[in-house]
């Protein structure tokens, strides 16, 4: 709101006096100096005007009060001084007989520093303006994220009134206070005329708001939607008429709801991928083909740090490279199917988000996956994570870690009764742990005894026992290598093969 004109009179600097009165609530939406008769054709109403009184006289005072009055002025401000030493009688008479009200602007105080003062008032009020409509548009949005129904509680709070959110039918979705509700029936006939579409391409715009005045209450209603058919109308009511910044306030309320009614197509095409998979359908249609990544891909998983999941996300929304993954977030960690030709661009998006493993490439090439055909690349990411965290690495691709390439390729069940049959007999004698440190030590006896916290005589006698027990001697490379793969499978649980290594890894999180 401007400033009033008993905030202006009252500034002590100005030491403005009314002899007319207190001066009133009435708004200031400028000052002009002039000394015309008439000064009325270069005014728009609204203005405290300013004169010493050079134009006017005994005769002329009462009717350039009437035409002040007319032009509906917010007050005048008289110097004294300059042409009169006082205000004239004549025209403080006019005045008290026509509500204009009369400021006494004393001789040291000039013209400029009245209007200095009103414009840094008005800029203050203009700033306050800007930063309460800045600030509705940060709630409205807070609120948009629970969905429409919240934002419509928050605008109709944040204007003092009531809110409707109503269908393209008119039917209401969202009212707030609930008694709202009961304007839907009035508003019926006006939503007719937000519904007209222009008759050619070169015809009348059509109507994309409106607003009525009824007995004691002010309603604007505007049309959520871009195209020519709208998805729905918001439709507001306060006591008094709304002030620009409660213009701002709804028209940034729906633009968010325009947001939301207006599904972007790739989102379309992506929750009819998701469909075909839980369906297991085929996902070539015009829809799925189109939003699911074609292969082959690769699998991402992040443990994300303090910013939680939600980092993960923003990352991936922070380049265009990131609409085309498929995030899953699922408890400390999310899962990223990535096309392969992305994989580098979106692990430097989550740079400094949390470690991330990266599965291989999987899927043939141009062809969406199959459902459950990236279950292996999960789990492979996973290891890749689970040892990158236990390493203290940012990334870590599934190929680089130790002995994978060869662990990868081994089917788990011939592998796991390999391993059962090499180790059994070692097992039965208790020295299934005293070979793998010497395996893992790659046959340095003082390493592994180190290793076992046991003498290297004692080791040396265990390994000689082994020896006899598998007949075959440890020392021989590909007798080591043997009982590393047995060992390694050995190491893990369930009916895959993962990352070898001295300590258990991680459960995976996702997978």
């Amino acid at each position: 709101m401007p400033p009033s004109l008993s905030a202006v009179a009252a500034l002590p600097q100005l030491g403005l006096t009314s002899p007319t009165g207190p001066p009133p609530d009435t708004p200031v939406l400028w000052v002009a100096v002039s000394e015309l008769e008439d000064p009325t054709p270069y005014l728009e109403g609204g203005e405290l005007v300013l004169t010493t009184g050079m134009r006017i006289t005994a005769g002329n005072a009462a009717g350039y009060v009437a035409r002040l009055v007319e032009r509906g002025v917010a007050g005048l401000g008289f110097g004294v001084g300059v042409i009169h030493p006082a205000i004239p009688d004549e025209l403080l008479t006019a005045a008290r007989a026509q509500g204009l009200v009369l400021l006494e602007v004393p001789r040291p105080v000039p013209f400029i520093a009245i209007g200095k003062a009103v414009s840094r008032m008005l800029a203050a009020e203009w700033y306050e303006d800007v930063t309460r409509a800045y600030q509705a548009q940060r709630e409205l949005t807070r609120a948009a994220l629970a969905g429409p129904g919240r934002l419509v509680t928050r605008l109709a709070r944040l204007l003092g009134g009531w809110a409707l959110l109503l269908d393209a039918a008119g039917d209401v979705r969202h009212a707030e206070p609930t008694r709202a509700r009961a304007h839907a029936d009035a508003l019926a006939p006006e939503l007719a005329r937000l519904r007209r579409r222009s008759p050619s391409p070169g015809g009348t715009p059509e109507a994309a708001s409106l607003a009525l005045s009824l007995p004691g209450e002010h309603i604007a209603v505007q049309r959520i939607g871009l195209g020519g058919r709208p998805r729905g109308f918001l439709a507001v009511g306060t006591g008094e008429p709304l002030p620009p910044t409660a213009h701002t306030i709804v028209g940034a309320a729906v633009a968010l709801l325009t947001l939301q009614s207006e599904t972007p197509r790739t989102a379309r095409d992506l929750r009819s991928a998701l469909a075909a998979v839980l369906l297991d359908r085929p996902a070539g249609g015009p829809a799925g083909g189109s939003a699911l990544p074609r292969g082959p891909v690769r699998v991402l998983a992040c443990a994300p740090g303090k910013g939680g999941t939600g980092a993960v996300l923003d990352a991936l929304e922070s380049d265009p490279a990131g609409e085309r993954c498929l995030p899953l977030p699922a408890g400390r960690r999310v899962a990223i199917i990535v096309p392969d030709g992305l994989a580098e661009t979106v692990v430097s998006l989550l740079a400094g988000v949390g470690p991330v493993g990266v599965s291989a490439p999987a899927g043939a090439e141009g062809v969406p996956p199959a459902p459950g055909a990236l279950a292996p690349a999960l789990r492979r990411a996973e290891e890749a994570l689970s040892a990158a965290v236990r390493a203290d690495l940012p990334v870590l691709h599934h190929a680089d870690l130790p002995g994978q390439g060869v662990l990868g390729v081994l089917d788990p069940e011939a592998a796991r009764a390999f391993a059962d049959a090499l180790l059994a007999p070692l097992r039965a004698e208790r020295l299934d742990g005293s070979v793998r440190a010497y395996v893992q030590a790659n046959g340095q006896g003082e390493t592994a005894a180190r290793a076992l916290g046991v003498h290297r005589h004692t080791l040396r006698t265990r390994m000689r026992k082994a020896a006899e027990i598998l007949g075959r001697d440890p020392d021989d490379p590909a007798v080591r290598a043997e009982l590393w793969v047995a060992f390694a499978v050995a190491a893990n649980e369930g009916d895959r093969i993962r990352h070898v290594g001295d300590s258990t890894p991680e459960p995976p999180e996702i997978a």
